[in-house]
């Protein structure tokens, strides 16, 4: 099962991060909108990632501490969101729906995603695939969020699916 480290942190400006990525020689990513539903789900998450006619199913399992953490991940890209998204649903019950913005930016196998998330605000994320051991990925972790200044108070320790929730903004 393929294994990441990631971070996620609220970001003042998405345009000074936009910069700071094309300084480190990031290649853009394109402008993905997303829409995740979330499933209540026994153990991980589960959820239905839509971007247009494309879906894809995304289980993955990792602790909500705030700062760096490794997640363990498996995607299965799905033919029929729609059709999938009424079973799942159905089978296990919708938490919550996540729609966001999403300026995807690539160094190597880091990516780093520049979200506008719809009930929250601006996010900057990293995710470093775990390649060459888990202490080259910690190394690589600390230069991206140094490199991005990223301060203590602005990271975030759960997922937006759980942010939306404390606020309230449940499945619908």
């Amino acid at each position: 099962m393929p294994r990441n480290l990631e971070l996620k942190a609220r970001c003042e400006s998405l345009k000074d991060a936009v910069a700071r990525a094309r300084r480190l020689g990031a290649r853009p990513g394109g402008v993905l909108r997303q829409t995740d539903t979330y499933f209540s789900v026994p153990a991980g998450r589960l959820k239905l990632r839509e971007e247009g006619r494309r879906g894809e199913l995304i289980w993955y399992h990792r602790p909500d501490v705030r700062g760096s953490r490794y997640s363990e991940f498996t995607i299965v890209r799905v033919e029929n969101a729609g059709r999938m998204k009424s079973l799942f649903s159905r089978l296990f019950g919708k938490r919550v729906v996540v729609k966001k913005r999403r300026r995807l930016f690539r160094m190597t196998d880091i990516r780093i995603h520049l979200d506008t998330v719809a009930g929250l605000g601006s996010f900057i994320e990293f995710e470093v695939l775990v390649t060459g051991g888990p202490a080259e990925a910690g190394r690589r972790m600390r230069f991206l969020r140094q490199a991005f200044h990223i301060k203590k108070n602005a990271l975030v320790a759960g997922s937006y699916s759980d942010l939306l929730l404390q606020r309230g903004k449940g499945a619908k």
